[in-house]
């Protein structure tokens, strides 16, 4: 009988204990610094500055399938980014990789392996399956952060997330770790859009997940790399891929991709407490067609989106200006998009031709040598049966301390194309 009991209040304690501990991972309740945003905006310098538009693709591999990048600026003035690359999404083989931007000629450098397979399974002594979705930041300590997906089982609804960091901006890495995010089996958060930090220091990291549910939500990381809290952004199963935009030190406004069947509208959230809690999230007047997005904030409180703002399909991705409350919208530029704008294939003779211009004004000297090789390989990656397509995905949104906005983002699945403008460039627009 006393065996019995002793089972009976184990089976009690296990459930009971799950549930104080999912509360206090989704009810943070100790203090949260407020972001680390800076207001002044230097509008004499913006007014004496040339306006300025630039694409190049950063990276270089012409067989490989590319996706999901991300960017961040340097102390120098450069840029490093990072994507992943491999056969396919979701192959073994899959690596993350990234390169360097070089101020001085305009040009990325060749690319580098940062993280494989392999790799990640030595590190943390785990079986690895596959990896994806990179993501790199420069800490105010000027520690460099790069965060990605792996799974050990399972799709990505299996995935935790890996960080590794650099203390002399990417020459050396620490080995990759597992952040812990969940007390139930660390598994399915994955991340995609840009980390925000906190004046203390703290790293908040926009992530979602996709097992029993699809939603958002926002941890809090130590400066060391360990998660110390997180909120829950959006419930239920139709929210993934948050961007979050601070608009002073408590205020940030979320914005998600809509993965339901109901609005195909970006999503918006709210918090006004630098991310302890965040509102319901509620649509927005651009469409979604279940694809990624990503915002920044403009030195007149507005933000500027760039977004596939269709139906359905991923032909085009625009550049688009909203006010603070997300009420008024502008379409600025289309950064790529089909030449049918209803984004039907083109034949392999009609699509080579027109891919072949577009490379070319995105090449630069560096890798316009490449055309010729690269239009004799349009393989699966852009071709199917039906024809050939067009394809602008998954963009990255950053503003860096020089004042220049870079975006890069899936360019037909076969290079990560990077774009970069000012604020003079940004009020002709406007």
């Amino acid at each position: 009988m006393r065996l019995k009991n002793i089972f009976l209040s184990s089976a009690l304690f296990v459930p009971i204990f799950a549930v104080f501990t999912a509360a206090w991972w989704l009810h943070p309740d100790r203090p949260v610094s407020g972001f680390s945003f800076s207001a002044a905006v230097d509008q004499q310098g913006v007014s004496a500055q040339a306006p300025f538009y630039s694409s190049r693709f950063a990276s270089s591999d012409l067989e490989e399938f590319v996706h999901a990048s991300s960017v961040t600026a340097l102390p120098d003035g450069g840029l490093m980014a990072v994507w992943f690359a491999g056969s396919r999404e979701g192959a073994a083989d899959v690596q993350v990789r990234g390169a360097r931007y070089d101020t001085e000629t305009a040009e990325w450098d060749d690319e580098l392996v940062l993280a494989t397979r392999e790799s990640t399974q030595r590190a943390t002594q785990k079986y690895i399956r596959k990896l994806g979705n990179p993501v790199i930041a420069l800490a105010p300590d000027n520690r460099l952060w790069l965060f990605y997906v792996s799974v050990s089982v399972g799709g990505w609804a299996g995935s935790a997330i890996n960080a590794m960091h650099s203390d002399d901006l990417g020459k050396n890495w620490s080995a990759p770790q597992q952040l812990i995010t969940t007390p139930f089996l660390n598994i399915s958060t994955l991340v995609r859009n840009a980390p925000i930090f906190h004046q203390d220091g703290t790293i908040g990291l926009p992530v979602y997940h996709e097992f029993l549910g699809k939603f958002a939500e926002y941890l809090y990381i130590s400066p060391t790399g360990n998660v110390i809290d997180k909120s829950r952004i959006s419930r239920g199963k139709h929210s993934l891929q948050p961007t979050v935009v601070p608009m002073d030190e408590r205020n940030a406004v979320a914005m998600l991709r809509y993965a339901g069947d109901t609005f195909h509208k970006v999503l918006a959230s709210r918090t006004e407490d630098a991310g302890q809690t965040w509102s319901e999230p509620y649509p927005l007047d651009p469409a979604n067609p279940n694809s990624s997005l990503a915002a920044v904030a403009t030195p007149n409180s507005g933000l500027l989106v760039a977004l596939n703002d269709l139906k359905d399909g991923r032909f085009r991705l625009r550049l688009m200006s909203t006010d603070s409350n997300l009420d008024f919208w502008k379409p600025l530029i289309n950064l790529d998009e089909s030449p049918d704008p209803e984004g039907n294939p083109f034949s392999a003779e009609a699509y080579r031709e027109i891919i072949g211009d577009k490379f070319r004004l995105s090449s630069g000297p560096r890798r316009e040598i490449l055309a010729d090789e690269f239009l004799v390989n349009l393989d699966q990656r852009v071709c199917e049966d039906t024809g050939c397509n067009f394809e602008y995905e998954y963009p990255y949104f950053i503003k860096s301390d020089d004042g220049l906005y870079h975006i890069v983002y899936s360019w037909n699945n076969t290079f990560i194309k990077h774009v970069s403008f000012n604020d003079a460039w940004l009020e002709e627009q406007l």
